[in-house]
């Protein structure tokens, strides 16, 4: 059984959750600080050269989702 209550269709999302979701959307799809690869195509500032890295990138990423995600409320 899950724990905590759901109030129908999830208007009342807390902000870090909704940033959670917005972050993993921009990660997946940009591949936003992943390690750097010589693939050929969009090669972003954001590449991690260790695992440090590209936790410290995608912590960057939530605070900014986390901030644009309370200007808009």
């Amino acid at each position: 059984m899950e724990e905590g209550s759901h109030t129908g269709s999830g208007a009342s999302r807390r902000n870090e959750d909704i940033a959670l979701d917005l972050m993993k959307f921009i990660a997946m799809t940009t591949g936003y600080g992943r390690t750097t690869s010589s693939g050929v195509g969009f090669q972003g500032t954001g590449s991690a050269a260790k695992p440090e890295d590209y936790a410290d990138h995608l912590l960057e990423l939530y605070g900014k989702c986390l901030g644009a995600v309370a200007a808009t409320k």
